[in-house]
C-alpha cells in the first residue's frame, strides 16, 4: 500500500554534451573528496551549457564560470565548467541568463569558449554537483556519452 505513494525519482540532465567521468576523478580534492556536494562530471565537447534541472537560478558566480540552480523538493545543483577558471576572471565566459530566471533543464546559462579555456586553465572537466539534495537519500549515477538535457543522475 505504502508503494503507492512513493516519490518519483529527481532527474538531473546533462548541461552540456560530453563525456561522464565519476566525480572522484576529477583532478581538484573539493570535488573529487565530496566536500562541495556529491555528483558527476562532464568532460564537455561544446562550450554551450545549460539549466541541468527545471528551476530558479540562484547563483551566477562573478566571473561565469559556475552557476547554481535550485528545483523542485529544494534540490540545488552547482555547475563549475573547468578547474581553476575562476582565475580567468570571466574571459572566455558569456552570460546568457541571470540570477533569478526560471529556467527549464536544457535551457542554455553560460556560453563558454572550449578553446580559450583548454588553453588557459587547469581542467575543462565539468563537475556537476548536488549542492543540497532535499530528502534524497540515493543518487544513481550515469556512464558514457551524453547529449545536453540527457539524464546524467537521479536522486531516488
Amino acid at each position: 500500500m505504502l508503494g503507492m505513494f512513493k516519490k518519483k525519482p529527481l532527474t538531473i540532465h546533462a548541461p552540456c554534451r560530453g563525456t561522464l567521468k565519476a566525480i572522484e576523478e576529477v583532478d581538484d580534492e573539493v570535488f573529487a573528496q565530496k566536500m562541495a556536494g556529491d555528483g558527476i562530471a562532464i568532460i564537455p565537447s561544446e562550450g554551450l551549457f545549460c539549466a541541468p534541472i527545471d528551476g530558479k537560478i540562484t547563483q551566477i558566480f562573478e566571473t561565469l564560470h559556475a552557476y547554481t540552480i535550485r528545483g523542485a523538493e529544494g534540490l540545488e545543483v552547482m555547475v563549475h565548467i573547468g578547474l581553476d577558471t575562476v582565475a580567468l576572471q570571466g574571459k572566455g565566459f558569456t552570460a546568457l541568463a541571470s540570477e533569478g530566471d526560471i529556467v527549464k533543464a536544457g535551457e542554455s546559462v553560460i556560453k563558454a569558449d572550449l578553446a580559450y579555456l583548454e588553453a588557459n586553465a587547469k581542467d575543462i572537466v565539468t563537475p556537476v554537483v548536488i549542492t543540497h539534495q532535499a530528502s534524497r537519500k540515493k543518487i544513481v549515477k550515469h556512464e558514457g556519452e551524453v547529449k545536453t538535457k540527457e539524464t546524467i543522475m537521479e536522486l531516488k
